[in-house]
């Protein structure tokens, strides 16, 4: 094990494909002075102009250029900056991309990933901030992943190159920095299993990305009040892990879904509503979720900060499933 960045963790998983298979390669803006944030940086240099290609600024340009050459058969990396700028070619992915392998009735496949940072960076304001994971994990044929340690970037992303589907990779831009212990070797990490992040009895919390870690701290904040707290991070939302949630919540009767996104109509609710149907006999307290309101996200950080979850709601919440209330 080393510790590595999860910047870091992104760029060694992109290259180590690019070495183990020559149909691998990268295109998207600005890709030879490293990327916007510097997650390709070096790679022009190793791997030539060809295999890490700079594209016009157009988003719709980039989309449909890797989904005529996944469907020729290349494993295109899409980088598309920003999640946000994505939806400049949600028509090349999700009207072409994600439905020609049923409409060509399994003869056609599209491999490749398509990588779209997401979520609140220090006054990025509303056009660069969105967590828009839901949307996609609502169109058949797409895999949503949203990893959220650097060993989860470096074995998805390895592992969503080799997928024969298209993958939306969702990496979280406030965690770039983010270090943590890494394998040195071949490392995957299998889609659509969720990890235990932390073990408890009284109530569990169940999210992804960025969230995993005010989650975390939380449970941590709670375990001095006798509160035990489970926290499952799903890794990935399309496929997601319901055989771990449900046996989670069954073992501790209570659940609580945390996420960044807006909470109206996010994947959270996907979630709830898939653990009330299945286990309402068993709930000790009804389902909540935890998320941001209905608002953009604002430039000036005391509004930006009333669209973000703390750790000290996801403490509220916790004890407010878990403490007995008094009556007056």
């Amino acid at each position: 094990m080393s510790m590595t960045s999860y910047l870091e963790a992104g760029r060694r998983a992109v290259m180590e494909e690019m070495q183990r298979d020559e149909r691998v390669w990268a295109l998207g803006e600005d890709l030879g002075r490293g990327g916007v944030f510097g997650q390709y940086k070096g790679l022009q240099e190793m791997f030539g102009d060809e295999r890490i290609a700079d594209t016009p600024i157009s988003e719709a340009c980039i989309m449909g250029a890797a989904v005529g050459a996944a469907m020729t058969g290349t494993r295109p990396v899409v980088e598309m900056r920003f999640s946000d700028f994505a939806l400049c070619a949600v028509d090349e992915l999700v009207n072409q991309a994600a439905k020609a392998r049923f409409m060509f009735g399994g003869q056609m496949r599209v491999p490749m990933v398509v990588r779209e940072p997401i979520g609140m960076w220090r006054s990025s304001a509303a056009q660069h901030s969105q967590s828009l994971e839901a949307w996609y994990a609502h169109i058949p044929g797409l895999v949503v992943v949203a990893p959220a340690t650097p060993a989860d970037n470096l074995g998805l992303l390895k592992t969503a190159i080799r997928n024969e589907d298209p993958v939306v990779y969702m990496e979280h831009k406030n965690l770039w920095a983010l270090e943590g212990e890494v394998p040195e070797g071949e490392h995957l990490v299998p889609l659509g299993k969720a990890e235990v992040a932390r073990e408890g009895v009284d109530l569990t919390i169940v999210t992804w990305s960025a969230m995993r870690h005010p989650c975390l701290k939380a449970a941590e904040d709670l375990s001095a009040e006798g509160i035990g707290v489970e926290v499952i991070d799903l890794r990935t939302l399309w496929p997601w892990d319901r055989e771990a949630v449900l046996a989670s919540v069954g073992k501790t009767g209570r659940l609580l879904v945390v996420q960044e996104a807006v909470s109206v109509a996010g994947f959270g609710a996907e979630i709830a509503a898939s653990v009330a149907e299945a286990l309402h006999y068993r709930l000790r307290a009804p389902v909540r979720r935890l998320g941001a309101p209905r608002i953009p996200v604002a430039y000036a950080p005391p509004l930006e900060d009333q669209a973000r979850v703390t750790d000290k709601a996801i403490t509220d919440a916790v004890r407010g499933m878990v403490v007995p209330q008094t009556v007056a």
